[in-house]
């Protein structure tokens, strides 16, 4: 079955040239589009969706308030946001409001290929490496202090548990986690897992998140 995708921007062009992408997919099919948040969330009323690109700037309703409306619902489709560099602020504010993950409206093809279909398959975090770097920019957004109420799961964390945390917190994929803390991707991943489960979390995004907002990681990446 194919992946059902929505387009929501108020630039009639870039919808386009996505549109051209993804058609030529055999997996993927652009079955709605939209040009505010307004309008997404009234066609989303009607049809079945499972992978929302969602933009931050536009008209009527922007893209973290439409995310926050769409995540809330019942069985609601994934949201990827789109942004760009010196709109960083909003893809933070993207993924609190539940969106599973963040691309750059300038991303090559095939890195925006295969970030849909990371996120329809169930993984987050599409791009460490982007992760990383948008960490970077919004820093001085984030807590640098463990001043931040703690999450009360935090404590029911391993220590083996927590050391992964920190290391997702820091924009590290599975591949990366396992080779420096030499485990298993398998392992990781139950460890993210019953991560996800102790703090009530829905995936890696909010627990990156969370790690920054709680003081659990400094901004900057390193372990308070």
């Amino acid at each position: 079955m194919s992946i059902r995708v929505m387009l929501v921007d108020d630039q009639v062009l870039l919808r386009t040239g996505f549109r051209m992408v993804l058609a030529a997919q055999p997996d993927m099919e652009v079955v709605a589009e939209a040009g505010d948040g307004v309008e997404a969330l009234e066609v989303l009323r009607s049809t079945a969706v499972d992978v929302v690109l969602m933009d931050v700037r536009m008209p009527k309703l922007d893209g973290v308030e439409t995310t926050r409306r769409i995540c809330s619902q019942p069985d609601a489709p994934k949201v990827l946001i789109l942004t760009t560099f010196d709109l960083d602020e909003y893809a933070f504010s993207g993924l609190k409001a539940g969106a599973s993950g963040f691309m750059l409206k300038d991303v090559p093809p095939a890195e925006l290929l295969g970030a849909i279909r990371s996120v329809h398959s169930g993984d987050a975090v599409v791009a460490p490496s982007t992760t990383r770097r948008l960490l970077d920019r919004f820093s001085p957004m984030l807590p640098s202090s463990g001043k931040e109420p703690r999450h009360q799961g935090l404590e029911r964390l391993t220590e083996r548990e927590r050391e992964v945390m920190m290391l997702v917190a820091q924009g590290l994929s599975n591949g990366e986690i396992a080779a420096r803390l030499v485990l298993s991707e398998a392992t990781v991943k139950t460890h993210v897992g019953r991560i996800l489960t102790k703090l009530g979390l829905r995936d890696r995004v909010q627990v990156v998140v969370l790690a920054y907002e709680t003081g659990l990681v400094r901004a900057g990446g390193g372990a308070v």
